[in-house]
């Protein structure tokens, strides 16, 4: 049963629509919901999280929700998209005009994003399996990792390297590879075969994680394809 708009609930965010806060009551409120929303995902999961829970943990009324968002769904995305921005901007802000450095920075960018959001990015995954315009939908934002790693690619060339590859198939491999990966090793556990070899001295933490993920793209991006024939794309 969906429970109606709290009629009497203070501030709501009036013809902007759910998820628009316009003064600083409101959005204080609908970060209390966000908040409580990575809790109570964290907690109990997406797909088993309830608005009640979310509005209790958020010290709201269940009612009052529903004048910040229209669905839990709608809240989720609107995490998935705190988590794309916080991917952005610290990839943009700890640009170099050195690429191989770049590079390191946007990986590290992703990992430490990708685990602070664990819980939506599980939640993410689990709805796209189940519900198609969802998925179009995070399809959508897989744009806004790919223009991450593009202005990556960008940094590369205004020192001369030449990318010998389609650019935005390449940022695509890139992504989707830093997207399993982690999804391998933050949710699943990581892969047996791997796990059967490692000895106590193996060194296999994070860090050397994000430095076999940094190599891989370095690789890739500044060792140029001297024989390609094609025209590189714009």
């Amino acid at each position: 049963m969906t429970t109606a708009p709290d009629p009497t609930a203070s501030d709501p965010t009036g013809p902007d629509g759910p998820g628009a806060a316009t003064t600083p009551k409101g959005r204080r409120t609908e970060r209390a919901l966000l908040d409580a929303a990575r809790t109570v995902f964290a907690e109990k999961g997406y797909l088993t999280a309830k608005i009640s829970d979310i509005a209790s943990t958020a010290g709201r009324s269940t009612g009052s929700f529903y004048n910040y968002y229209d669905s839990k769904q709608q809240l989720l995305e609107a995490l998935l998209g705190e988590f794309a921005a916080q991917v952005l901007d610290e990839t943009r802000r700890n640009l170099t005009p050195d690429p191989a450095v770049n590079v390191e920075q946007a990986v590290r960018a992703y990992w430490s994003s990708y685990r602070d959001y664990l819980p939506e990015m599980i939640g993410a995954f689990q709805l796209s399996m189940t519900d198609p315009q969802f998925a179009q939908w995070w399809r959508h934002r897989r744009s806004e990792g790919i223009s991450a790693v593009l202005a990556v690619f960008r940094s590369a060339e205004a020192t001369g390297v030449r990318i010998g590859l389609d650019k935005y198939l390449f940022a695509s491999a890139i992504v989707s590879m830093l997207e399993s990966f982690c999804w391998t090793w933050f949710v699943t556990g990581g892969d047996e075969a791997v796990e059967r070899s490692a000895t106590s001295d193996s060194g296999r933490d994070e860090e050397s994680a994000i430095m076999t993920l940094t190599e891989i793209w370095r690789r890739g991006l500044i060792n140029p394809a001297e024989n390609d024939a094609s025209p590189p794309n714009p």
